[in-house]
């Protein structure tokens, strides 16, 4: 079928949004960027799989990579909004080319940073309360075997319907990029919003020690071996930059199609898509 997924209607409110979200930014003088989305390395997450073209490049999972290159060069807070790929996505919430939306801002934290989600989240769905639960008090536990976490943390997410609700203080394996606390080292200074029962956003109190990165890069890539995955590479362009120094700073990735989704009162990608994956 050739006719776009989504009505014309539902193209024009996402243009709105889009134009909305952009104004939200210059309002507050974070300036947009533009960074390729093909390159040649790759997230070492075990838990994201990229797209790789037959050259031998990637199609990029996020952003995040490149916009702490320009951080570490002298940019102010920037933000992107632009395609993201994942491999193997697909469903009601999942496309493998999605639109995200990821900022960085100076001198913030995850408080800093969750309260302007808020702001832009309240501009786009309306005003409504937020409430706030750590990982422990979400799961019942920062304990255990990763995929048995996991499989809580999904089941917990069914019960947050109705709800906005910023989940916050992930276990120290889960920390990904973020920071871990200085009273708290097995707790990352991590942050995901879920609006409905809908992961929307996820953030952290960005983790400067270069040598923590690497740290994690290999780790990454030790359980990629033990899953029989293959390892990929460390992105040495973003070590360097680490290197010369990340400024304080905090970042957050958020999910354009859905927040777009969930404006509409719609319950599938594929009603704000024109063109989701079939």
């Amino acid at each position: 079928m050739w006719r776009p997924a989504c009505s014309i209607a539902a193209l024009e409110a996402r243009a709105k949004i889009l134009a909305t979200i952009r104004a939200f930014f210059d309002e507050r003088g974070v300036i947009e960027v533009q960074t390729p989305t093909l390159s040649s390395t790759t997230v070492t997450d075990p838990q994201i799989a990229s797209i790789a073209t037959q050259d031998g490049k990637f199609l990029q999972t996020s952003p995040e990579y490149q916009m702490k290159r320009l951080l570490a060069a002298g940019a102010p807070s920037i933000y992107q909004m632009g395609p993201a790929y994942r491999a193997g996505e697909s469903g009601r919430l999942h496309n493998p080319e999605f639109t995200m939306l990821e900022w960085y801002r100076l001198g913030f934290d995850d408080d800093a940073l969750m309260a302007e989600v808020a702001e832009l989240v309240d501009l786009v769905l309306g005003p409504r309360p937020y409430q706030r639960l750590t990982y422990r008090e979400l799961v019942g536990t920062r304990q255990g075997q990763r995929d048995l976490l996991d499989l809580k943390f999904t089941d917990a997410l069914a019960n947050l319907d109705d709800v906005r609700v910023f989940i916050t203080d992930y276990p120290a394996d889960q920390a990904a990029l973020a920071r871990l606390r200085e009273k708290d080292a097995g707790v990352a200074a991590r942050f995901e919003l879920v609006v409905d029962g809908v992961e929307v956003a996820n953030g952290y109190f960005e983790l400067t020690d270069p040598d923590e990165l690497e740290d994690r890069f290999n780790r990454d890539n030790a359980i990629r071996d033990s899953l029989g995955v293959q390892p990929v590479a460390s992105d040495e362009r973003l070590l360097a930059a680490m290197r010369h120094g990340l400024p304080d700073c905090a970042g957050v990735a958020l999910g354009v199609d859905r927040l777009v989704m969930l404006a509409l009162g719609a319950s599938n990608l594929s009603e704000v898509m024109p063109f989701p994956a079939g």
